[in-house]
């Protein structure tokens, strides 16, 4: 195999579109590019991904690949998801924390693998095994399992290990931890200034745990760590120390290293993203990921094969890379199990009963009652109870969220129960005028509940919930994000965290309203100011 080639299977490279496009194939057939990741653009009916991956993966076959594409995806479930329409929506991590049953995260990752496999997607990225250890994160938060290192390693290995029962590759993310920053590394270069003491008992602890029991890749992060890396602003994808010191040496890592995506501009907008893919390669990683722009690709696949001909890079560093990546194809691919020459048929299980009836359960054992003061809760689903029901438009709040699968509302939850319910959608954040109209309104109410939407102490959406409260002390908030809006309202008698903006959790919180089912989740952080039911 020519040096092209060779360099192309060290890349994961996206495109647009739910048809492969020139470009790629292109890059198939040229470059012997190794994976594909996907995203929303990419996804369409569960038919339609099944005929592009098997239509990629075909392409490979017909450019004489040894081994399938490596087709990845960003299913952690829950507020980060990319499948859509006929497929199951799955409870993401918080949520799963929420009911503390390790059980509940085997059997939501076997099933989503298996939906996963069924579509043609073989390699998940996915768990997210940060701790979610400060309130301000604004890019992990509900994608962790929660505060605590071992139970994030538990919940981590139990959904790590039902992926691969299901035959599904598994990703550890991101390394060495993304749980304490307050920056976003899609947009900027984050610094966590632990010492390595804390970094091992806590943000290191998980990715241990499920190395030794059997982790297939691990993602790095686009964050500087002082206490691993001395040289400053050098993130630890870039790390050789990060990479093959820490991760190699000391937890013993003998498997698949895949960098985050180096278009993201903690890398690209510092090192560049060519050159941010040469660094990476030299620092011990096997598989650079730049999951939009085919310029940048092109330009990284460019600037790796002039390092190796150069000699900045050795032969020996980009051999041991195919080596991993070969025996991870070879562990979980087989050209048997791909219907290049037919119309591939979608299995009913994907989107099905059986699915279905189980995350319903899962919900019900995370979506959490926090509060229930006085006995506010259940409402009473009749005429004579008049109740206001507020929440915002929703607008997400992380760059990593699918923006397709937001249209579903808490006010339509209530209104399929309790029909006589008055529902008000309010932007995101309120406006001063809404804020005074929906507090005149409120008097007139016998309970109000409000939706919060990753609500920052001062903001609007506070203001709201505290000049409702002035006027009507039945107030229920449902943080339909992030649990810790909680925090910045103590004294709201009623709270209710569905971790997610997904349908069967608003579902749930609404039956959970009106005592139509009996919710058992306990929150998984700690609320500064808030004392949780028990």
């Amino acid at each position: 195999m020519d040096l092209k080639k060779k360099v192309g299977q060290l890349m994961v490279f996206g495109f647009n579109g739910k048809e492969a496009t020139p470009e790629i194939k292109q890059l198939i057939r040229d470059y012997h590019l190794g994976a594909i990741i996907l995203f929303g653009r990419n996804i369409g009916t569960p038919e339609e991904v099944l005929h592009l991956t098997t239509e990629l993966q075909r392409e490979a076959k017909e450019a004489g690949h040894k081994h399938p594409l490596l087709i990845c995806t960003d299913q952690e479930n829950g507020a980060v998801r990319r499948l859509g329409e006929g497929t199951t929506v799955f409870p993401g991590a918080m949520l799963l924390g929420a009911t503390n049953n390790p059980d509940n995260a085997f059997k939501v990752g076997n099933a989503t693998g298996k939906e996963l496999k069924a579509l043609g997607i073989n390699w998940n990225l996915s768990p997210v095994l940060d701790v979610n250890n400060n309130a301000e994160n604004p890019v992990i938060g509900v994608r962790s399992f929660g505060e605590t290192p071992s139970n994030v390693s538990l919940l981590g290995q139990q959904l790590m290990k039902g992926m691969q029962d299901a035959g599904v590759i598994t990703t550890l993310k991101h390394f060495p931890g993304h749980g304490d920053t307050s920056v976003d590394s899609h947009l900027d270069l984050p610094t966590i200034e632990h010492d390595l003491e804390r970094l091992e008992v806590t943000e290191l602890l998980p990715f241990k745990e499920c190395i030794n029991n059997g982790a297939d890749t691990v993602m790095t992060a686009h964050i500087c760590f002082p206490a691993i890396e001395s040289q400053a602003g050098l993130p630890a994808t870039l790390s050789k120390k990060v990479i093959s010191g820490l991760l190699r040496e000391k937890l013993h890592f003998d498997g698949v290293v895949t960098t985050d995506c180096m278009e993201m501009k903690a890398v690209s907008e510092t090192f560049g993203t060519p050159k941010g893919a040469v660094e990476a390669i030299k620092a011990g990683v096997d598989l650079v990921m730049i999951s939009h722009n085919y310029t940048p690709q092109i330009r990284s696949l460019e600037a790796v094969i002039e390092a190796v001909e150069s000699g900045e890079i050795e032969n020996s560093v980009i051999e041991s890379a195919l080596s991993r990546i070969t025996k991870l194809k070879e562990t979980y691919l087989n050209w048997d199990d791909i219907p290049l020459n037919e119309k591939g048929k979608v299995p009913e299980l994907v989107g099905g009963m059986e699915h279905l009836e189980m995350v319903n359960e899962v919900y019900r054992q995370g979506v959490t009652v926090v509060k229930n003061d006085g006995g506010i809760l259940p409402l009473l689903n009749d005429k004579a109870n008049r109740v206001l029901m507020v929440y915002p438009e929703n607008i997400s709040t992380m760059v990593v969220e699918d923006k397709r699968y937001s249209t579903f509302s808490l006010g339509e939850s209530i209104k399929e129960i309790h029909p006589s319910a008055e529902v008000v959608k309010l932007s995101n954040p309120p406006t001063d005028d809404e804020i005074q109209e929906i507090s005149k309104k409120a008097k007139q109410f016998d309970t109000v509940i409000i939706a919060t939407l990753s609500a920052q102490k001062g903001s609007n959406q506070i203001k709201l919930v505290e000049k409702v409260f002035e006027v009507n002390k039945r107030v229920i908030v449902v943080a339909t994000r992030s649990p810790y809006d909680l925090s910045n309202l103590p004294d709201i008698p009623g709270y209710i965290c569905t971790y997610e903006f997904t349908t069967p959790a608003l579902r749930t919180a609404a039956e959970a309203i009106y005592g139509e089912k009996q919710v058992e989740g306990k929150l998984p952080i700690t609320l500064p100011n808030i004392i949780a039911q028990m």
